[in-house]
């Protein structure tokens, strides 16, 4: 059995702006604005990661804060699990 991943929903698209990342929901529309500056770049939803995979560098802080910000994506459905292959 394959490990659960996480990675953009299909039907969501992200880009970066001045604050952060923008994300777009095609199936509400819905808008998210995340303030997350240059920690977390457009892409690194583009793959699918395990639940605590986040880029290299960041302190405890940004760790944590990350971390729930990834679970509420989850939880609004801009992000989805699947099986890691």
């Amino acid at each position: 059995m394959a490990a659960a991943g996480i990675q953009l929903h299909p039907a969501c698209r992200v880009r970066q702006e001045g604050f952060g990342l923008l994300f777009y929901d095609s199936r509400g529309p819905r808008l998210l604005f995340a303030e997350t500056g240059g920690l977390l770049p457009p892409d690194f939803f583009a793959v699918s990661r395990s639940r605590d995979e986040l880029p290299p560098g960041l302190n405890e802080r940004q760790v944590q804060v990350l971390g729930k910000f990834m679970t509420q994506l989850l939880e609004r459905g801009f992000l989805r699990e699947q099986p890691i292959r």
